[in-house]
């Protein structure tokens, strides 16, 4: 079950890669506000939390954002994806633990908390706490990209629920 459970995680991580290539596709959402995407490779990553264990998000998170920064980005975006992707995974599996909350409202608290570690980075590297009120305009965004990853990451659950691989993995 062990090599099952590695290749299947591998292939979750693939999977986080062509979306996170795809995303880099897409035009701007915004052509105002720059930085905002929807996270399209965010519904693998809530899946995982879900199928999966926190510690297996959180490693294919680091993969993602490592191979996606490397790839698609540069030094600064690692760093802002790298910031967001530990207080969204932190924030997700506290309010997915609690069980008060649905997996599209953990995915919203998710897409909102990646925006604000973003946003404490920039606070931080550019040393300049203006940067702040651009969370205005980010949480909106996480509110909205947030249903979306949600409610995909809830069809993708729930469409693995018969497969047998998936339920003999935990």
């Amino acid at each position: 079950m062990k090599t099952k459970r590695l290749v299947l995680l591998g292939v979750l991580a693939a999977c986080t890669m062509v979306l996170s290539y795809l995303e880099t596709l897409l035009p701007p959402i915004f052509q105002a506000v720059p930085g905002i995407k929807i996270g399209l490779p965010n519904v693998i990553i809530v899946f995982i939390l879900y199928r999966f264990s926190l510690k297996d998000a959180c490693a294919i998170s680091l993969i993602k954002v490592l191979s996606a920064g490397i790839l698609f980005g540069n030094a600064m975006t690692l760093l802002y994806s790298f910031s967001g992707a530990v207080l969204s995974l932190a924030v997700m599996f506290i309010l997915k633990k609690t069980e008060q909350f649905s997996l599209v409202g953990v995915s919203i608290a998710g897409g909102v908390s990646h925006n604000l570690g973003q946003i404490i980075a920039a606070i931080f590297l550019l040393q300049s706490a203006q940067i702040g009120y651009y969370m205005i305009v980010l949480a909106i965004s996480g509110v909205i990209s947030g249903t979306i990853i949600g409610l995909l990451g809830a069809g993708l659950l729930k469409s693995t629920e018969k497969i047998k691989l998936f339920n003999q993995i935990n």
